[in-house]
């Protein structure tokens, strides 16, 4: 299962950006967000159960982003408020038994 991210961009801080995720093939697995920032090592950011009824989050984004799911559209999404400089780093999608996808870039400026 191929994974297949977007939705980065450029923005400032403060502003917002809706990340979405489609697996290649029809997927109800577990699935997460990751992101790696230059020179760092890559991190968990959120997931979220198959049914999407359970979520967990990084304690940097708390408060901040969302992850959800709509298995009817096979997609999952990220949404991230109230963006911060630190935020910086390519975002990967996750999913139990699927192949890392490109990533998405995002870049917040101060």
């Amino acid at each position: 299962v191929q994974l297949v991210e977007s939705g980065g961009g450029l923005v400032q801080a403060g502003d917002s950006l809706r990340l979405s995720c489609t697996p290649s093939t029809f997927s109800i697995t577990p699935m997460g967000w990751y992101r790696q920032a230059p020179g760092k090592q890559r991190e968990l950011v959120a997931l979220i159960t198959s049914g999407g009824g359970s979520t967990n989050y990084a304690d940097s984004v708390k408060g901040r982003f969302t992850i959800s799911r709509d298995n009817a559209k096979n997609t999952m999404y990220l949404q991230m408020n109230s963006l911060k400089p630190e935020d910086t780093a390519v975002y990967y999608c996750y999913a139990v038994g699927a192949t890392w996808g490109r990533g998405t870039q995002v870049t917040v400026s101060s």
